[in-house]
């Protein structure tokens, strides 16, 4: 089977949707199936990768998104999908490409969307008062409309769904429990002070990460010895560093950092303070790195982390009362509980999860000679 994912907003250091996408295409040629992820670029190119063919399509960049390119050109669009003949599309976007869910029933193509954002929440934030929730609904009962399959990785998202009588299937995404591990732990990465708070995100309106630095100035008043590392980058870098350094705040910011494992497994606590996280890739990864999380009572996040993290209210106070709370815990306990609680986790359930949301399973592996695995061939008679 051929699966055809369309991505946008997705560049070198973008985040979670990006490792999604990694992961699950690896899965599914593991599984047996072809992958081939559309996205945007600057540049048109056509690459084999390990997790599937990766076809960059021209896009145009987003004005104060930090590098973020669209597919806009639909004609183009519908003409590669067509060249590509694919059995399944999957998308991962669900506002500038949800015409894919009608060219794909013309097509007669099985389509899934998968919801990667709360159309709800952002509305809530930032969209027109007590409009918002009517606008939302609307769109997501469009959206529903729009594909066979609508997939939510877990149930916060799924509600914005279900209260009109939408029927989300839910897939909760996963974590690399190889590469994130509490071995990677490395004492030279800590500062001086006694406990190493670590903020791990893109630092725009939308994450709340003012929080953080809020939350590590409580602390310290409260007589604390607290630090705060952040390992990323975004258009409120700035502010937020000009601000640490006014209020004499001990923050490292680090910008994007590649290869965050050291970060994860080392630091006390992780906090997560975005409010309309719909699954929090970056807070499994802590916990699979033996590291607590505090995350945003408001969010998806505490059914992620469950008892290995704390939820709070989205407020100073209570997310240094959090942060508190786990480090009075005895530090094996609270770091196998994280661990513990990431191992629910493996993309491999992720994996099954989606190819049944597209109606299909993994091929068999049957063998194809001596020694010589095939996926789906006929064995050699002997």
């Amino acid at each position: 089977m051929l699966i055809a994912r369309i991505a946008n907003f997705v560049h070198a250091t973008s985040g979670g949707l990006r490792t999604a996408l990694r992961e699950l295409g690896r899965g599914y040629l593991e599984a047996g199936h072809e992958a081939v992820l559309i996205v945007p670029g600057a540049m048109a190119s056509d690459e084999q990768t390990d997790y599937g063919r990766v076809i960059t399509v021209p896009g145009p960049m987003v004005p104060g998104l930090g590098g973020y390119r669209v597919l806009l050109n639909r004609i183009a669009l519908a003409g590669l999908l067509r060249r590509l003949e694919p059995d399944r599309i999957e998308v991962h976007d669900r506002s500038t490409l949800r015409w894919a869910g009608a060219w794909a029933r013309r097509a007669g193509v099985p389509s899934l969307m998968v919801s990667h954002e709360s159309l709800d929440g952002l509305l809530r934030l930032f969209g027109p008062g007590p409009v918002g929730p009517w606008i939302a609904g609307a769109l997501n009962r469009r959206t529903v409309a729009a594909f066979d399959t609508v997939v939510c990785t877990t149930g916060w998202a799924a509600r914005e769904f279900t209260r009109f009588g939408g029927a989300p299937v839910r897939v909760p995404l996963g974590v690399d429990l190889e590469r994130f591990s509490p071995g990677h732990r490395d004492a030279g990465r800590r500062g001086t002070a006694e406990v190493m708070l670590l903020h791990c995100g893109r630092l725009s309106a939308e994450k709340h990460p003012h929080l953080s630095l809020n939350t590590l100035a409580g602390l310290r008043a409260a007589g604390i010895d607290a630090e705060l590392v952040v390992a990323g980058d975004g258009p409120l870098r700035e502010a937020l560093e000009s601000e640490a350094t006014e209020r004499k705040l001990p923050a490292r910011f680090l910008g994007y950092v590649r290869d965050p494992r050291a970060l994860l497994a080392t630091s006390d606590v992780v906090l997560a303070p975005g409010p309309i996280e719909t699954f929090g890739l970056a807070a499994l990864e802590a916990l699979a790195s033996g590291t607590p999380v505090v995350v945003r009572s408001e969010s998806a996040l505490p059914e992620v982390v469950g008892l290995a993290g704390v939820a709070a209210a989205g407020n100073p106070a209570g997310f240094a009362t959090a942060v508190s709370e786990l480090l009075a815990r005895p530090e094996s306990e609270r770091r196998a509980a994280a661990r513990a609680q990431a191992e629910r986790y493996p993309w491999s359930r992720s994996v099954d999860g989606f190819l049944a949301a597209h109606g299909a399973a993994r091929i068999p592996v049957k063998v194809n000679g001596p020694g010589t695995p095939s996926a789906g061939a006929d064995p050699v008679p002997s």
